[in-house]
């Protein structure tokens, strides 16, 4: 029996994914400081705080003690190691002293997580200038990448921005341009930083980009820099629809007194895809990047600078999950399982809530099965 022609695409898109490179990604796996992962390992990986001076162009200054409480009553308490992933510092608006001077108190707390096993810090766009400064404080927990050792896998940990060929062979004299707009035109008018992550396309090609290198090279990759949450290379349109389709498979099979819960879930979750093609509309979004079968090889941590809270990764032991905390007074709207239900911060109005999870065992598995 001959080949279907969506069979000949897929064989076709296999083949050209396989053939193209990624020279600068290729060298961050190779280069990559080498961590090694195993049962009893806890880590948190946050990324793009883009601390500022403190002033009203700070975006940091919104989520600040939200940072400050969840690191310092949750993750540190908890044992957890930590891994800053990228654009910590908003060089591009604001001079190295002022942020430091603002925040002091984060960095020493930053440091405080190598008790707990190890702190590491790679850079990104908006602080590579850190790179070589020797009297920088987080000069010695400083990489361009980590190489997770998960027994036989690896799971690579980047910024992100190193994807973009463009931004990264003209990076000195880009940067030293974004930097005299940002901080002489840009800051004193009051206009909202320019970033890839208010670019829908530029977002889009830098994470299909990666997604194709982990593919080819059969590992997982975790970046900030899109500021878009992913989990196992979905992003949360993508995973309502999968949810949705999940929730009707499970529809016909279930006992009677099931079958109410199950549809007011896919009720709420319809309203939320709803609303979630409704701001993609409005922002130029698309979902569905990725073509055919999705396989599990891109996460992203988003970004600390949400206006109605923040998003991290968490690895602890075999299990990989995407969380979210936030102010219980500005709840984001959740699909909330009955297994999904936020928890609060101790005697704070902080609360955390896990958005997705899965173990490490499965996401290689079907990496390798898929790739």
């Amino acid at each position: 029996m001959g080949l279907s022609s969506s069979a000949f695409c897929f064989g076709s898109n296999m083949m050209w994914l396989h053939k193209r490179k990624h020279p600068h990604l290729e060298r961050l796996l190779d280069k990559a400081k080498s961590v090694h992962l195993d049962r009893s390992s806890k880590v948190v990986i946050l990324s793009d705080l883009h601390m500022g001076n403190g002033g009203r162009l700070d975006e940091f200054r919104r989520n600040s003690d939200l940072v400050k409480n969840i690191l310092e009553r949750y993750y540190l308490a908890q044992k957890y190691s930590l891994v800053l992933n990228g654009d910590i510092e908003e060089l591009l608006k604001f001079p190295l002293g002022s942020i430091e001077s603002q925040w002091s108190d984060f960095y020493d707390l930053f440091q405080r997580f190598e008790q707990n096993g190890f702190f590491w810090k790679t850079y990104g766009n908006h602080d590579a200038p850190l790179l070589g400064q020797k009297n920088y404080k987080l000069a010695s927990s400083m990489a361009e990448s980590l190489k997770f050792r998960y027994g036989k896998e690896t799971l690579l940990l980047f910024h992100g921005h190193q994807a973009s060929v463009f931004m990264w062979e003209t990076f000195p004299i880009v940067s030293r341009a974004a930097i005299f707009f940002l901080r002489y035109i840009a800051k004193p008018a009051g206009i909202k930083n320019f970033s890839v992550a208010h670019n829908s396309r530029r977002r889009f090609a830098v994470e299909k980009s990666i997604y194709e290198f982990s593919n080819r090279e059969k590992i997982v990759s975790i970046i900030g820099h899109t500021h878009r949450p992913l989990f196992e290379s979905l992003a949360k349109m993508d995973y309502l629809n999968y949810k949705i389709e999940d929730f009707c498979r499970m529809y016909p099979i279930a006992e009677e007194e099931h079958r109410t819960a199950i549809k007011e879930q896919i009720e709420s979750m319809k309203i939320e895809l709803a609303a979630c093609y409704k701001q993609g509309k409005k922002i130029s979004l698309r979902s569905g990047i990725y073509n055919n079968l999705t396989i599990p090889s891109l996460f992203n941590s988003g970004c600390t600078i949400g206006k109605r809270g923040i998003t991290a990764l968490e690895i602890e032991g075999n299990t990989i999950r995407l969380v979210c905390w936030y102010n219980g007074n500005q709840s984001p709207k959740f699909d909330r399982e009955k297994d999904n239900q936020p928890t609060k911060l101790d005697s704070t109005d902080f609360s955390r809530i896990i958005l997705n999870e899965d173990s490490l065992d499965y996401v290689f598995s079907r990496l390798h099965l898929l790739a």
